[in-house]
């Protein structure tokens, strides 16, 4: 069982990605949620966390930011981080994939993708 953090600036979307996990029958034990990547450092100092799922474009702290911070930082650098994104330019995909991302899905998304992007992640 894994806990998962969801990091969205959309709160419907939040509760959607909350949704979709719990039809895919994934092993999670709690989830957690933020609104940008500054709430999300937070959550990752006082919870422990095998997975975040992280939008791109967010205020304050974007998704890229986000990742970069978390891999920097040893005790979080091999949790597993998705990028769900409305973002058409490839380049902001490539650049979240060379920086360490464990992949993508493209919003809007159905539960079997997200199943399928997660099955060998959890």
């Amino acid at each position: 069982m894994v806990n998962v953090l969801i990091v969205d600036d959309s709160a419907a979307i939040r509760k959607i990605l909350q949704r979709v996990l719990g039809q895919a029958n994934m092993p999670i034990s709690q989830v957690f949620e933020a609104g940008d990547g500054f709430e999300a450092l937070e959550v990752l100092k006082t919870q422990k966390v095998g997975l975040i799922l992280s939008d791109i474009n967010m205020p304050n702290m974007d998704g890229l930011q986000l990742l970069n911070e978390v891999r920097a930082v040893d005790a979080w650098k091999s949790v597993p981080m998705v990028m769900i994104t409305t973002e058409g330019s490839q380049s902001k995909v490539m650049e979240a994939v060379q920086s360490g991302a464990s992949g993508y899905v493209r919003k809007p998304f159905t539960p079997d993708q997200i199943k399928e992007k997660l099955a060998g992640l959890i």
